[in-house]
């Protein structure tokens, strides 16, 4: 199953479009929902001089040879350098690559949107995260979406579409990306070869190309360190807790994101889980460990569990630069561990 069948309404009312473009669309929606997969098949669909009767490319003319080796002369793609490497991070001639989109990408598309198109066709242009530029960045684009050249669109594709300008918003036709429903979701996981997949998927929360990323990933060496020690609850050493995901994070290479920051992320989904269990709703990310979340629960109460959630959300704020990160999780230790003392 590919993310045109995952997304197959979607789909439909993109290819509706054909017959009347806009300037620009913003395919908004959470991460992990084959945003950037369907834009990309959106995109070769139109540039296809032969595609099949539901629209997907043909990938076999010479249009779709030419995008599948990345040189097609009316196709472009703005993304950040750390995303178009094969790794995703490292180096390149001693520097790191940019984890955005830079203003000179932008400008860059001057000549190209200024020539005709190959064959009198349709021109496309690809961005991805949207959210990846600067301010700077989004008002050389702005300008651009301000003055639309002939015979183009552009596709940008958002994780968190509010971040953008409103300037920017406001010149595109929105189309939200949803979140597949759970059995079609489980099928394209079981498809790609995810074992276990309902457990990947609520973690995901319900994103099957997030699920099917953590299933393959050194994620899972993040988050099983993490459930080390927060599945001690009462019994918890904060201090030496602190000392191994401390450890864990320093020797984690893999993800787009800082290790902190993703591992912060997974303790407020911990918490959300704890704080439903308190109130004897249904856990909603770490369903594998349900039984553990509910005996938890049941040592705190629902009041002190919110509490520390919402400082768990300054904890995420300031987990991607944190002064020491030693001593950041000693305080997030510290304070889970004091949920479960007796009063």
């Amino acid at each position: 199953m590919n993310v045109i069948q995952l997304h197959s309404d979607l789909w439909s009312r993109l290819q509706a479009r054909r017959r009347q473009l806009p300037h620009s669309l913003l395919l908004g929606g959470a991460r992990g929902l084959g945003k950037f997969d369907l834009a990309r098949a959106f995109a070769a669909s139109l540039l296809c001089e032969n595609p099949q009767p539901n629209g997907e490319a043909c990938g076999q003319c010479l249009a779709c040879n030419w995008l599948s080796q990345g040189n097609h002369p009316d196709f472009r793609l703005l993304q950040p350098e750390a995303l178009a490497e094969a790794e995703g991070e490292g180096e390149e001639g001693g520097k790191k690559a940019s984890q955005q989109i830079t203003i000179d990408q932008v400008r860059g598309l001057d000549d190209f949107l200024h020539v005709g198109t190959h064959r009198a066709g349709l021109r496309v242009v690809l961005v991805c995260p949207a959210e990846a530029m600067n301010r700077n960045t989004a008002n050389a684009l702005l300008k651009t979406l301000e003055e639309p050249a002939p015979d183009t669109l552009f596709l940008l594709v958002s994780h968190e579409p509010e971040r953008l300008l409103p300037t920017i918003r406001s010149r595109c036709q929105a189309l939200a990306v949803p979140t597949p429903d759970a059995a079609r979701a489980r099928d394209w996981l079981a498809a790609a070869g995810v074992a276990d997949a309902e457990r990947w998927l609520a973690l995901a929360g319900g994103a099957p190309l997030l699920a099917a990323e953590l299933d393959g990933s050194g994620e899972r060496r993040l988050i099983e360190a993490l459930l080390e020690q927060l599945l001690r609850g009462p019994a918890l050493d904060p201090l030496a807790a602190a000392a191994a995901l401390d450890k864990t994070v320093k020797a984690e290479k893999g993800g787009g994101a800082p290790p902190m920051k993703r591992l912060m992320e997974w303790a407020q989904k911990w918490l959300v889980d704890l704080s439903l269990a308190a109130t004897r709703l249904p856990v909603r990310y770490f369903v594998g460990e349900r039984a553990q979340i509910e005996k938890l629960a049941a040592r705190s109460d629902a009041q002190r569990l919110l509490a520390f959630g919402r400082k768990a959300l300054q904890y995420r704020r300031h987990s991607e630069h944190p002064l020491n990160s030693r001593l950041f999780l000693e305080d997030f230790f510290l304070g889970y561990a004091a949920l479960f003392e007796r009063r």
